[in-house]
């Protein structure tokens, strides 16, 4: 594949020659340069029901990158149903929120599907956070029963959550005592799981996210999201491609418990036939020998594995690396640089970047190359079915193609209305607090949701953006200036509150620094009370101590007062000024 990169003008406000059909002047939006496709139209069809009714000679469906143990497609859906009958026979039923408190594992699909099947709702966490985030998130959203690593078991049942430890691999003839429940909920024999009446707009999971704003929220995603996802983004992605998908192996590096991992390898490429090979966690000195060891067409990334890969790429034998056909990337906006030196020492494999939020379900653009045209650097074009805004950030006008704005999405994938649930949680001295799941977009907070997505279901994307005549889609570098600090999916607000509540901190703003291997890092502006003698380090560890590794304030500034706006609103761009400046 050649090298030569299509990279977007540098001009600040590229203009087009002409308008495309593509998008519509009258109402200035955006529509897909793809033909729409059809979407099951049955009010009563359940996700779970969907992925497994597709048709396909795909013969290995889950394989655990350490141990070699599989899962063929044959008892896929046996496993789910099993396990679906041991929940109900100790007492999940429709409407009961699961939290999967889990890393990356053959066995996260299986509990996934196995709620929803019986109409219950899944959330996610990352299996790092500290029992203060997850008590916060236990709260918020009803959880009643848990899927969780054995040491985490003891501290969910004080709680009040009933806890599953559940093993990192399928041996399920362990000794280990702590796995029988697991052991008996995957191959015990309750019967057969009385199914409920799930509708396309109940609720599946709520996913967490950052947003455009605040702190972190619950994303409302129903079943019918899920299945938007997979006709929009997996299924239709494998059709625009000649190969088989049944044949494709990809590497799951990516967390499950975020929405990009979860639609890619718990949900949507169990429709196609494709094998998925799991890291429980990514080892770069294990990489490149798990993709040559299994045979790897496709590795979705996120910038900082891409780098990795690149600098292993550079220092393999000739046969190594083979078999990778694409590599695909998202969450984070790519530098010039780093793209062009990954498709230098991989020229032979396509590579397409993407983008989407947990608020659409992942689902939003997607690159594609042809022998034709190759085009690295945009982030691709809009998906179908979907519509776009590109809106000027201060006088809310619509823009047409060649000029910069706030990226808004609307389309079947979109957070939406979804039926009220009642939802009972158990925790400690909190008997049955009742917590309410009604309503457009994020849970229990009205006024969030209400700032980011409109009456007409317009979704506020933060991202700024310009499409080019082609109906590409190109992030701007003024992203990191004008809306929000993305880095690791890390709300400000949430760091700020940490450090606030330390007794010798009046005030702090968090914003985030470029940093090589990560791409950003959170730093910490922080006003120290008067005559206290707290030292950066101990500002770091106050925090790690609080939240999840990922989460950690790598750099912290003292300094007299945080910059704000009259209205109050830290001006973030001040804090970034300085960083370039003396950082």
């Amino acid at each position: 594949m050649a090298t030569s990169l299509n990279f977007f003008p540098e001009t600040s406000e590229p203009k087009t020659t002409h308008l495309p059909d593509w998008y519509s002047p009258e109402t200035r939006i955006y529509s897909s340069t793809y033909s729409s496709i059809s979407l099951p139209t049955d009010p009563f069809l359940d996700v779970v029901s969907f992925i497994f009714s597709h048709q396909h000679d795909g013969v290995t469906a889950l394989i655990d990158s350490l141990s070699g143990y599989s899962i063929s497609y044959s008892k896929l859906l046996p496993l789910v149903q099993s396990m679906a009958s041991g929940l109900h026979h100790l007492g999940v039923s429709q409407g009961d929120v699961v939290l999967l408190l889990l890393p990356n594992s053959v066995h996260f699909p299986i509990i996934f599907f196995s709620v929803l099947y019986l109409g219950a709702i899944v959330t996610t966490m990352n299996p790092l956070s500290n029992m203060m985030e997850v008590k916060k998130q236990i709260v918020d959203c009803g959880v009643r029963f848990a899927f969780t690593l054995l040491e985490n078991v003891d501290k969910l049942q004080k709680l009040g959550v009933h806890a599953i430890g559940v093993p990192e691999n399928m041996d399920l003839d362990s000794e280990k005592t702590g796995f029988l429940s697991f052991r008996k909920l995957i191959g015990g024999q309750f019967g057969k799981a009385p199914r409920p009446v799930i509708r396309q707009q109940d609720t599946a999971a709520i996913m967490y996210s950052s947003g455009t704003t605040g702190v972190s929220k619950g994303v409302v995603l129903t079943h019918g999201n899920f299945i938007a996802m997979t006709e929009l983004f997996v299924r239709f992605e494998a059709s625009q491609y000649e190969y088989s998908s049944s044949k494709n192996v990809y590497l799951a590096v990516l967390p499950m418990f975020h929405i990009y991992g979860l639609s890619l390898f718990v949900v949507g490429l169990l429709s196609l036939g494709s094998s998925i090979v799991i890291m429980r966690r990514f080892d770069a000195s294990e990489l490149v020998k798990v993709i040559d060891d299994y045979g790897v067409t496709h590795f979705p990334v996120v910038p900082p594995i891409l780098t990795t890969l690149t600098m292993r790429a550079k220092h393999v034998c000739e046969n190594s690396l083979q078999s990778l056909k694409q590599v695909s990337c998202g969450a984070a906006p790519l530098s010039r640089k780093t793209i062009l030196d990954f498709v230098q020492a991989l020229p032979h494999v396509d590579f397409v970047q993407g983008y989407g939020m947990t608020e659409s379900t992942a689902v939003g653009t997607r690159g594609f190359n042809n022998e034709k045209h190759h085009n690295y650097s945009s982030i691709g074009l809009l998906a179908p079915n979907m519509q776009a805004k590109v809106v000027d950030w201060n006088s809310d006008s619509s823009l047409p193609p060649g000029f910069h704005g706030e990226l808004w999405l609307r389309g079947p994938a979109i957070m939406q209305l979804v039926q009220s649930v009642i939802k009972r949680c158990k925790y400690a001295c909190i008997l049955f607090k009742a917590v309410h799941v009604a309503g457009k977009g994020y849970i229990n907070n009205v006024e969030a949701t209400n700032m980011t997505i409109d009456k007409d279901g317009w979704l506020r994307t933060g991202d700024i953006v310009c499409f080019d005549e082609d109906g590409y889609l190109y992030l701007s570098d003024r992203l990191k200036e004008i809306i929000k600090y993305k880095g690791y999916q890390i709300a400000p607000a949430d760091l700020e509150a940490v450090l606030i509540s330390h007794p010798e901190i009046l005030d702090a703003a968090v914003t985030s620094a470029a940093d090589e291997v990560c791409g950003e890092i959170p730093v910490a502006f922080v006003v120290r009370r008067h005559g206290c003698t707290l030292t950066k380090g101990a500002v770091i560890d106050f925090v790690a101590n609080q939240v999840a590794p990922y989460k950690k304030v790598r750099r912290v500034v003292f300094t007299e007062s945080i910059p704000k706006s009259a209205a109050g609103k830290i001006l973030r761009k001040e804090l970034k000024s300085f960083i370039s400046s003396r950082l």
